[in-house]
């Protein structure tokens, strides 16, 4: 196997994906207080987290850094309602993309996609720096096989 990005058929792909699953949270009456607004590049720095994720360019840690992604999950206080259904559109945006269907692929995502909801849902109600989860930096999620290229 390859990486999980090449594998989804790279950033043109993954861009479908979060340009599906963009418009689902902004649509949705339980995320939509997460999502109040529509931010022009939401698409394409969730594109570049995902495929920096799945192995391939590093652009959103170049570009933004990590501390971004903890800046704008801090105090939104997410719910353990709005973390499920942030899996599940997610899941659903998949669905819809156009990605490889296989079962080995769909679970990696969505192991990855429960790990990350996870993250912002502590850094959400973190009241200090001590209450952060401790991941400081892009994960490289890999999948059986996955030569870690």
């Amino acid at each position: 196997m390859t990486s999980l990005h090449a594998h989804a058929g790279g950033d043109e792909a993954l861009h479908r994906l979060e340009e599906a699953f963009y418009a689902k949270v902004l649509a949705d009456p339980v995320l939509k207080p997460l999502f109040p607004e529509f931010r022009p590049h939401h698409v394409e720095h969730l594109t570049w987290f995902t495929a920096e994720s799945f192995g391939g360019p590093d652009h959103f840690t170049r570009e933004l850094g990590f501390d971004h992604i903890i800046r704008v999950h801090r105090h939104l206080e997410i719910t353990e309602e709005q973390r499920q259904r942030f899996v599940a559109l997610y899941l659903e945006a998949f669905d819809e993309a156009d990605l490889p269907a296989d079962e080995p692929f769909r679970e990696a995502v969505r192991s990855h996609v429960e790990f990350g909801s996870q993250v912002a849902l502590q850094n959400s109600h973190a009241r200090t720096d001590a209450d952060l989860h401790p991941l400081r930096e892009v994960p490289r999620w890999t999948w059986a096989g996955d030569s870690g290229g």
